[in-house]
């Protein structure tokens, strides 16, 4: 794997609570990358580790194969939990100032101020006060203010809290884009769609500690399994398949008619539960494999609620 970031052992320690405790996983150049868990997993201790904000514990970061300097810093594009701009200034001249601040000369920060704020529909706000625009399009601009400086790696700590259905859209957009011109994301959500739908790998931690590090498509496969199947003419479904081994259980039954779950979290293939169901003669009206999220993935995986993914803030 080529890396632009890893993190080996990467631990963290506040007074008497430990909020991160020897993670270790690494992010692919090029990639779009979660870190997902419940409030108070660690993720926010864990984002501010890598960029550097705040020190580890114990534990290392390397950036492009090296340990992490203020030179590779300037490479990175850092969009805190905490949104906060000086509300005085304008769009406009707090993009310029955090592109200064990350070694921009002024007059190229200036112009990609300019073109950032026509881009993403922000052109004719760019000199009214921060104070004077909704939440929202502040976070926004603080976005942009963070990646104005054209960083290699761009961390987001829940980038889409706060934002309407179009900006999340939008800001979905820029991400896929960055990752598409070889810069890397990494990112950290509560909205768990947001990750199965955009993410190449996923960084799951839980009370601090590592529940699963790998690619979307194998969190999944720990999610459970089950298909739903509708009979007619008062058909025993369970009956029927209980020699080919299927936990079915009865749903809905009205009349003739019934709504089974089968089970399939064993490993079983869909295909082998309908030519089963065939076989047995089962007077079939419906059948539907469901479709496994990555919410069912983070109860299987941490043993936690989903609900527990719900809101922001609040995570160490």
């Amino acid at each position: 794997m080529d890396a632009l970031i890893e993190a080996r052992g990467l631990t963290k320690t506040y007074a008497d609570r430990r909020a991160v405790e020897g993670l270790t996983f690494a992010v692919p150049r090029g990639a779009i990358y979660g870190i997902l868990g419940p409030n108070g997993a660690g993720k926010s201790s864990t984002m501010r580790m890598i960029v550097g904000v705040i020190a580890q514990t114990s534990g290392e970061v390397l950036f492009d194969g090296a340990p992490l300097t203020r030179a590779a810093q300037r490479r990175i594009g850092f969009l805190p939990e905490e949104r906060g701009l000086y509300r005085a200034m304008t769009p406009r001249a707090a993009i310029v100032y955090f592109a200064r601040l990350k070694g921009m000369k002024a007059g190229a920060a200036r112009r990609r101020a300019k073109a950032l704020l026509a881009e993403h529909g922000l052109a004719d706000r760019g000199h009214k006060r921060i104070r004077t625009l909704s939440k929202g399009l502040a976070q926004k601009v603080q976005l942009l203010a963070s990646i104005a400086h054209e960083p290699d790696l761009m961390v987001l700590d829940e980038p889409f809290s706060g934002l309407d259905p179009v900006n999340q859209q939008s800001l979905e957009a820029m991400i896929r884009a960055h990752a598409a011109a070889g810069k890397t994301v990494v990112f950290s959500t509560h909205v768990m769609e947001h990750a199965e739908r955009m993410c190449d790998r996923i960084l799951l931690i839980a009370k601090g500690q590592m529940a699963f590090e790998g690619a979307v498509k194998d969190a999944l496969a720990h999610a459970p399994r089950s298909a739903v199947i509708e009979t007619e003419n008062g058909f025993d479904l369970a009956r029927a398949l209980a020699p080919a081994g299927f936990g079915v259980a009865r749903e809905i039954g009205q009349g003739a008619a019934a709504r089974w779950r089968v089970d399939l979290s064993n490993g079983d293939d869909p295909k082998r539960l309908l030519a089963a169901a065939v076989q047995a003669g089962a007077p079939l009206t419906a059948f539907e494999p469901n479709r496994v999220s990555l919410h069912e993935a983070f109860v299987a995986l941490v043993g936690a609620p989903a609900s527990s993914l719900a809101g922001g803030g609040g995570d160490a």
